[in-house]
């Protein structure tokens, strides 16, 4: 019986907690960045990566990427097989062009460039990458 009695206590909080987050998912209005008067953020979008996925590239090669929709050239953050890379950030309308180094320390294996784009509202970040092989030299 007991057990009968928690599963009904407990159908019953899920409900409410169901019910609370639809009420307060109308208190977004049109977008996440509407509350402070401006449009629905259009998340970044990474392309035209180079080199191309899989490929195998040396130690201190460049690559590059094209971000679109970003606002801010500063929110581009890089990693090269979890090592942070500096990167150089060039508008190039309507898009920008980042462009970076594989760090010299990485040989003969393979590495992810992970690229994070911030922003201040997180339905606005955006993450993606590529996975490519670094050779002995």
């Amino acid at each position: 019986m007991k057990k009968i009695q928690i599963l009904a206590v407990l159908i019953a909080f899920s409900m409410i907690d169901a019910q609370a987050a639809m009420d307060h998912s109308a208190h977004r209005g049109k977008g996440a960045s509407a509350e402070k008067g401006g449009a629905s953020c259009v998340r970044p979008h990474l392309s035209k990566m180079f080199p191309a996925h899989l490929s195998t590239v040396a130690p201190g090669s460049e690559f590059s990427f094209v971000v679109s929709s970003l606002d801010d050239p500063d929110q581009v953050f890089v990693e090269v097989k979890r090592q942070p890379v500096e990167v150089k950030v060039e508008f190039v309308n309507p898009y920008y062009l980042v462009k970076g180094k594989i760090p010299d320390s990485l040989k003969g294996t393979a590495a992810r460039v992970d690229v994070k784009i911030e922003s201040k509202v997180s339905s606005c970040r955006a993450e993606d990458g590529w996975l490519l092989k670094i050779s002995e030299n």
